[in-house]
């Protein structure tokens, strides 16, 4: 597939059937898998009001805050408790634990990345400066702060861009000092990392 260019403003929102949000899916592949079958998934949510984190069995997600005062995230069984309160810092968990969420304060957007654990592993990581990333099957990049350029396409905040069933690898250039870009690679279980 070739790559598709995309702009957090113009990505629609779906609320979430227990009216706690909403998510603005930005890719999923294969496309029209649905929730049950994606390989891999990329949205942003808006998370209004606490509540359980849905499970997707065989999932490992990756899920990072972007603007907000964050949320706490708790799965007493599974011993975790962790505080999603520093912008741009990814934490990834098995999609496999029931989480309970709670407000630090109000609402939050969150980048998020799921991956079926069984088909393709993620990588998801924040650039801050000029950087080369080796070939991958699909991914994702988008400006969070600043302009990029990203081989022959400029990104500004905001603007990105994704490809699948195509390896690309990227030359990435900051056009501002203080330029962040999120960058997700993902790999299916027979390539080579």
């Amino acid at each position: 597939m070739p790559m598709q260019r995309f702009s957090r403003a113009q990505l629609r929102p779906t609320p979430w059937k227990n009216g706690g949000g909403s998510t603005r899916e930005i890719a999923s592949w294969p496309p029209g898998a649905g929730i049950e079958a994606f390989d891999w998934r990329v949205s942003i949510a808006t998370i209004a009001g606490g509540g359980p984190f849905s499970v997707f069995a065989g999932v490992d997600r990756t899920i990072m805050l972007l603007e907000g005062d964050g949320v706490r995230l708790q799965a007493a069984e599974a011993g975790l408790d962790h505080r999603l309160d520093t912008p741009l810092l990814p934490f990834a968990f098995s999609g496999d634990v029931a989480l309970d969420c709670a407000l630090l304060g109000g609402a939050s957007n969150d980048f998020n990345v799921m991956s079926r654990r069984a088909r393709c592993e993620a990588e998801v990581r924040v650039l801050a400066g000029a950087q080369s990333l080796p070939a991958a099957s699909g991914g994702l990049l988008m400006s969070l702060h600043g302009r990029w350029r990203a081989n022959d396409q400029t990104l500004s905040v905001g603007e990105g861009l994704w490809w699948a069933d195509d390896a690309m690898a990227w030359t990435l250039t900051p056009g501002d000092d203080d330029a962040r870009l999120v960058a997700v690679r993902f790999r299916t279980r027979s390539q080579e990392t």
